[in-house]
């Protein structure tokens, strides 16, 4: 893949083939720049990976779930690059819930720190006080996608702000990609490195 823009919408769209999209919500969801977004569509259906349409002056995008490259690219993308996606999508029907970070090693990946091994879960840390019973369910067909596990760790809504102990300096001091959770479905993760 030449970026990481690139990677962002090719994993939003192939994530979920039923996901049908106009160029300036790709743009919205992702943080992509609209001419980015337009430039990595016209060459995504170039090589078969989507489809689009006209409704008026909107060209609605979707992946192309004949293309040869499809499947495993989708399975590859999803696993590499989709926990943001896939934990705003499992995240926005729970009620109770501040804010969601990834921390740890798939975060600092994110952010290009090299590391020693492949990594082998996803860290997540939750604010507020959500239903548990109802996070872990939410969670569960994540970490099946995902084909690793899901930590969760919840604290309460100023626990970062708050805090103090080892667990926390670790984390604050450490890259996160920050889950957006927006009701209207507009989802996706927004790497933030918090300084103190």
């Amino acid at each position: 893949l030449r970026s990481h823009q690139q990677a962002d919408l090719l994993t939003l769209l192939l994530g979920d083939p039923d996901v049908e999209a106009s160029l300036s919500e790709l743009s919205n969801r992702t943080g992509v720049p609209l001419p980015t977004v337009h430039r990595e569509v016209e060459r995504a259906q170039q090589t078969g990976l989507v489809t689009s349409r006209k409704v008026g002056n909107t060209r609605l995008v979707r992946a192309n779930p004949d293309s040869p490259y499809f499947v495993g690219l989708a399975d590859v993308l999803t696993k590499a690059f989709g926990p943001p996606h896939l934990l705003a999508a499992a995240l926005a029907g729970i009620d109770a819930i501040e804010r969601a970070v990834i921390y740890g090693s798939w975060a600092a990946r994110a952010h290009g720190e090299a590391g020693p091994r492949p990594v082998g879960d996803i860290d997540l840390l939750v604010l507020g006080d959500p239903d548990r019973d109802q996070l872990y369910a939410a969670l569960a067909p994540v970490e099946h996608r995902l084909g690793r596990p899901v930590h969760v760790t919840i604290r309460n809504e100023r626990w970062l702000e708050t805090a103090t102990g080892s667990f926390h300096d670790t984390i604050v001091n450490r890259p996160m990609v920050d889950i957006d959770i927006d009701p209207e479905g507009s989802l996706h993760g927004r790497s933030d490195r918090v300084d103190r």
